[in-house]
């Protein structure tokens, strides 16, 4: 405990208490002889009634308790004007990073998406002083929710990418064989143009120029995502990328950066990516363009020159397992904030100079009864 204003302290406290001293001296003086007035003899027989000693003893109760409760209540005004300060230290958490959800939004893997979105809802709900942020893309990027610790929106985006999936998957099963739409049944042409409608809508901006650059472009994927970092240059906050794709990039145009260069970014800048890749059983090897091996491997290798890990989804490892283990990764990667900070403690003296403005009106009133 310290003061702001000490000389505030240093002077009244000691006055005050000198003060008091002059009175009590005066008073007990006054007490030692005659100081005027009418004398009265034979006395001591009225001083000795039981009532008289209980009025007396009454009064000197109460001129003491008033006394010291203005004293008492002088010295709490001195302390307030004196600023009573506490120096703290305050740790904001050792949790402080910027997460950005990195999602390849083609339809190959929506049910490894799906299980990313889900899991990543409960971990959101669990955030404290963690921002979050959500970035999908195919042909280019939608940043589809901006670095944010609004958890209860983010939680309401992530619901939409479930659904979005939802429907993909729905799609796919349902119509994906289909090459022509007069080849679809006419009972189920409604529900196709329904999911055709909303996907149309969720997919808006990810597919610009597709037919010229063509889709999947993981690179460009990547590296806006990283560019969508506040204060990317200077922040410093721990940042990392949860990265979702099968790495089966179907460029037709040569892309403006490939996946290599933009670990090489993310590296740079300190960003650390952690790669999901599907199990064989959700590549799809029919549409791609790539070897199952050779995609993975390729990810791999860009994934941990990051410093993140790489983690492929399937039986031997659930993605709730892989949440799991990146929080525990990269909580131990995090250094506690602390602030120090000299805040004041008026809490003490403000009560005891209430309690001593309170007895000294009881005490007051009682006097005059």
């Amino acid at each position: 405990m310290s003061f702001r204003n000490p000389m505030i302290a240093y002077i009244g406290i000691p006055a005050v208490l000198a003060f008091l001293a002059v009175l009590l001296f005066y008073a007990f003086k006054k007490k030692q002889g005659y100081s005027g007035g009418v004398r009265a003899a034979n006395t001591a027989l009225l001083r000795n009634l039981p009532e008289y000693r209980r009025l007396i003893l009454r009064y000197r109760v109460l001129t003491g308790l008033l006394c010291a409760s203005l004293v008492t209540g002088m010295l709490a005004c001195i302390v307030l004007l004196s600023r009573p300060s506490k120096t703290q230290t305050i740790s904001s958490g050792v949790r402080k990073r910027d997460i950005f959800l990195c999602l390849d939004v083609s339809y190959s893997i929506y049910a490894l998406n799906y299980d990313l979105v889900d899991t990543l809802e409960e971990v959101v709900a669990g955030l404290s002083g963690d921002r979050f942020g959500v970035s999908i893309y195919n042909t280019s990027t939608v940043l589809y929710v901006p670095m944010t610790d609004d958890y209860d929106f983010v939680i309401s985006k992530l619901e939409e990418l479930k659904e979005y999936f939802s429907l993909q998957q729905e799609y796919m099963e349902k119509f994906g064989e289909y090459e022509y739409i007069s080849d679809i049944p006419e009972a189920e042409q409604d529900r196709y143009f329904e999911i055709e409608e909303k996907l149309n809508f969720m997919e808006a901006g990810t597919l610009t120029n597709n037919r010229r650059k063509g889709s999947s472009l993981i690179g460009e994927g990547l590296a806006s995502c990283l560019f969508n970092f506040p204060r990317l240059e200077d922040s410093k906050r721990t940042r990392i990328i949860i990265m979702a794709t099968d790495n089966d990039q179907q460029e037709i145009a040569n892309p403006i950066i490939e996946l290599s260069e933009a670990a090489d970014l993310c590296r740079g800048h300190d960003v650390t990516v952690f790669g999901v890749f599907p199990e064989k059983e959700q590549f799809d090897s029919q549409q791609a363009q790539g070897d199952y091996d050779q995609c993975m491997e390729d990810m791999r290798a860009n994934i941990e020159k990051t410093g993140g890990v790489f983690y492929v989804a399937g039986t031997d490892l659930s993605v709730p397992e892989i949440v799991k283990n990146i929080e525990q990764h990269e909580a131990m990667a995090v250094n506690s904030v602390r602030v120090t900070r000299l805040t004041d403690q008026p809490q003490v003296p403000m009560l005891v100079l209430l309690f001593s403005l309170l007895c000294s009106g009881v005490c007051a009133l009682l006097l005059k009864m």
